[in-house]
């Protein structure tokens, strides 16, 4: 095999230029005192037209006919008509090949008819003995830099090579076991097993001692029919193994950690975790249960601060099924991210994008609920390709071409009159009736103030806990004057306000001095309004059928043929009404 790279080399690579030549009259004493002084094995021989005539060795001279003085008998037995040279262009495999041929152990070198060198047998063994120990330097360099562990055994077990990363893997030193039986330290050795049975055995796990980790592989090596050793590689995986542990046991904390989350959630966004006790709002919380078993999209309308994603929450948790309640505010997510926000992204899509690309918030609530909150904030390009997402149940990531199979549950929310804007032309007609299968309207807290006292025990409650207060006392003058608010904010904006009556209690008791100013103004306005007005029959007529029709359209979910029959008034009266009281919320 070595012999092969002498291709590579020419002779003049790898010749001698020490050749002494000598006069085919000289004497065999000259001839031989001439080698003993430039040592060497050999002699040119040229006659007197400076012709090769033999290439002789110190033994060919002895040999001779000891009678005969010079070397004219020596060269007439070992010489021959034509010298046998070679072109110092040629190949250096010729050369050995030239020699092998003739049986000769050298070949003079010749260029333009005059020997320059000589080609000797041990010249080229020179040069592949040299090959062969650069080879072996390279060999040995590369198997102790492999990661993994490499063993090699001769046929009688015995340990031939022992790489360093094998020393570090099953801490035996390569002095140690190198030039001694491979059973000796390990009796059990894969490498053994492969060599009795002649026959590779591949990616097998094993463990050389506890927290190490290896996947073993071990071959046998043959030179034509014959067994004369076995290799194996030993690949070090415990970092991996370990990792994988690591991982698994991680994950297993996760999933604990997800089912005690999804306990927690189910006691806080229960509809028992809806508080009041009006008849309004138990009508709502009846049509959410119904609903919540099924699949059919929700919307949900009312004021900002009326609870609407606690009742999206609560139907979740109700629903049953398996997956995640993903949450998306459309009023929030600037336009130009709409898209990768909701249906995620492909590595490299855009500029600024990871590269390993993102999950949008569609595919990651699959099996679950999409909470869409603030519906009607959304562009209306992006409710175009909602509406597609709805149809197909398919989502395709911003820069891929792979559709994602999903199966989500869609609850809207939304502050705003959609039916007014499809008529405006800013919301799809299409798209709301997709997600208006069921509509609940939430009422606003004015118009269930009965609730008022319930919420403020609950949040008093759990301020007081979270911070380690004592629970303070209030004044029955603050309840009266928090009953009177009108609560533009909400369920919201009462527990805000909890928060700050609690904050400025003094001596442990709520008075009227700890409510906010903003709030106390309005409801001394609200009180001198009362008291000016109160003999005025029309104001009154106006104030309380302006509240009665709120609260018939909130208990229809702002249909105004059943307001109408809950009031029992003809449609068209109901519709002169709302327009001429301008009550804006429902024209």
């Amino acid at each position: 095999m070595f012999l092969d790279k002498l291709d590579n080399y020419t002779v003049l690579d790898i010749m001698s230029t020490n050749v002494l030549k000598i006069h085919y009259k000289s004497s065999r004493k000259e001839a031989i005192k001439k080698m003993l002084d430039h040592k060497v094995e050999d002699i040119v021989v040229y006659n007197d037209e400076d012709q090769i005539m033999a290439v002789l060795t110190f033994k060919d001279i002895i040999r001779s006919v000891e009678t005969e003085e010079n070397l004219e008998k020596a060269v007439a037995i070992h010489g021959t008509q034509d010298v046998v040279s070679i072109d110092e262009g040629a190949k250096a495999i010729e050369a050995r090949n030239l020699m092998r041929k003739k049986s000769i152990g050298r070949v003079p070198v010749i260029k333009e008819n005059k020997v320059v060198g000589i080609v000797r047998i041990h010249d080229i063994l020179n040069k592949v003995y040299s090959k062969i120990d650069e080879m072996h330097e390279a060999l040995g360099h590369i198997l102790h830099n492999l990661h993994e562990g490499v063993c090699v055994i001769d046929k009688n077990k015995i340990v031939i090579l022992w790489s360093k990363q094998a020393e570090k893997l099953y801490r035996v030193k390569s002095e140690e076991i190198v030039g001694r039986q491979l059973e000796e330290f390990f009796p059990t050795a894969l490498l053994l097993r492969a060599l009795q049975e002649n026959k590779p055995i591949e990616n097998v796990y094993h463990s050389p001692r506890k927290g190490s980790y290896a996947i073993i592989s071990a071959i046998p090596i043959f030179i034509g029919d014959e067994l004369v050793a076995a290799v194996s590689t030993d690949r070090d995986i415990t970092e991996t193994a370990n990792l994988s542990i690591e991982l698994e046991t991680t994950k297993e904390k996760l999933d604990y950690l997800q089912m005690e989350v999804n306990k927690i959630n189910e006691a806080q966004y229960s509809f028992d975790k809806v508080f009041g006790k009006s008849e309004i709002i138990k009508e709502k919380i009846d049509k959410a249960t119904q609903v919540a078993s099924t699949n059919s999209s929700v919307l949900i309308g009312g004021e900002s601060g009326t609870g609407k994603e606690v009742f999206a929450r609560a139907i979740h948790q109700a629903s049953g099924r398996k997956g995640p309640f993903v949450a998306i505010n459309c009023s929030a997510i600037p336009e130009s991210l709409f898209e990768s926000e909701m249906f995620g992204y492909e590595g490299g899509a855009f500029t600024g994008a990871l590269n390993k690309g993102k999950v949008g918030k569609v595919e990651l609530a699959d099996k679950g609920t999409l909470f869409l909150d603030e519906i009607g904030d959304m562009p209306l390009y992006m409710q175009a390709k909602l509406l597609r997402v709805l149809q197909d149940r398919q989502v395709v990531r911003v820069g891929g071409e792979d559709p994602i199979d999903i199966d989500i549950r869609i609850i809207s929310a939304t502050h705003r009159n959609l039916k007014t804007m499809v008529a405006q032309g800013s919301f799809r007609e299409d798209l709301f009736y997709r997600l208006n299968v069921v509509s609940i309207q939430l009422p606003s807290l004015k118009y269930r103030k009965e609730d008022i006292p319930i919420f403020m025990r609950q949040f008093m409650n759990e301020f007081c806990k979270e911070n380690n207060l004592s629970l303070p006392k209030i004044n029955a003058e603050v309840f009266h004057a928090l009953m009177n608010y009108d609560w533009p904010g909400n369920i919201r904006e009462l527990k805000n306000t909890v928060e700050h009556l609690v904050v400025f209690s003094k001596n442990r008791e709520i008075t009227m001095e700890s409510i906010p100013e903003e709030i106390l103004e309005k409801v001394q306005d609200a009180d001198n309004t009362d008291v000016t007005q109160t003999y005025d029959l029309q104001e009154n007529i106006k104030s309380i059928e302006m509240d009665i029709i709120r609260k018939a359209m909130e208990a229809a979910d702002g249909n105004k043929k059943q307001a109408a029959k809950l009031l029992n008034i003809p449609r068209s009266t109901l519709y002169y009404k709302i327009k001429f009281y301008n009550i804006k919320e429902y024209l």
